[in-house]
């Protein structure tokens, strides 16, 4: 589940230099190559593999998250690494993390979770806050929107909380896929549980990478699958409020 690159270089796709949904404030953002996931969902299949990235080394990257310091830090910002899945190159992250926080820069990890948890504790070393995102709590649902296995994911969520890491949950809500109330209330069941949860985001399906899994000739499942209503969302928000957790 881990590719085999040096401490120093990896495959990235893209930058974002201001984003500011990835996490709090104003974020350099990170967009790893490869990922072992092949979520349905997905609105970046261009970087499934290692091979649709470029090679990058981590003192360039510092050296541009540098030239933002000013935005990130007068805004409670930072930086976030996303993908694909960052922990497909857990050392790679990791030293981009250690270095930021030598630089007194917020680090946040967004992620699947999919990967050994002895891959991900040396990243966590040097994370301020993990994004993890759990596309659905019934395994079966789950493997149909993801390939994989759950257990993974909910084997690093029981660690964060051990560990009193700073989490924000992301739920994608799909129509006639994710949405099932007794499937987001089993979800909401096990956060309730967790003292590390900030929040969740429950995040409507959109079509906005429709376009890329055509350019790379992947076939689109989701193409006759509407976003989700105000009054879906609505009701999904309600059922994790419910439990006493902070949704949006």
């Amino acid at each position: 589940m881990v590719s085999n690159l040096s401490t120093a270089t990896g495959y990235i796709h893209s930058v974002e230099t201001c984003g500011t949904v990835d996490g709090p404030g104003i974020r350099f953002i990170v967009f790893t190559a490869g990922c072992p996931l092949r979520c349905l969902c997905c609105c970046n299949p261009d970087c499934r593999h290692l091979e649709d990235g470029h090679p990058v080394s981590v003192d360039e990257l510092i050296n541009e998250i540098q030239k933002y310091t000013p935005y990130m830090k007068a805004s409670g910002g930072g930086v976030t690494v996303c993908g694909g899945e960052p922990l497909f190159q857990p050392q790679f992250v990791r030293e981009i993390f250690k270095q930021c926080k030598a630089l007194n820069i917020h680090t946040a990890l967004d992620t699947s979770g999919f990967c050994e948890l002895s891959n991900a504790i040396p990243v966590l070393e040097f994370t301020d806050l993990v994004l993890l995102d759990i596309k659905s709590f019934d395994a079966n649902t789950y493997h149909k929107v993801t390939g994989v296995s759950i257990e993974p994911t909910l084997t690093l969520a029981r660690y964060l909380n051990q560990i009193h890491k700073p989490v924000w949950i992301r739920f994608v809500l799909v129509p006639g896929l994710t949405d099932d109330p007794q499937n987001i209330a089993d979800l909401a069941d096990f956060l309730a549980t967790f003292t590390n949860v900030e929040k969740i985001d429950v995040l409507p399906f959109h079509k906005l990478g429709e376009y890329k899994w055509e350019q790379l000739g992947y076939e689109y499942l989701l193409k006759d699958t509407s976003p989700p209503t105000p009054e879906q969302v609505k009701a999904a928000i309600e059922i994790f409020r419910s439990r006493n957790l902070n949704a949006m």
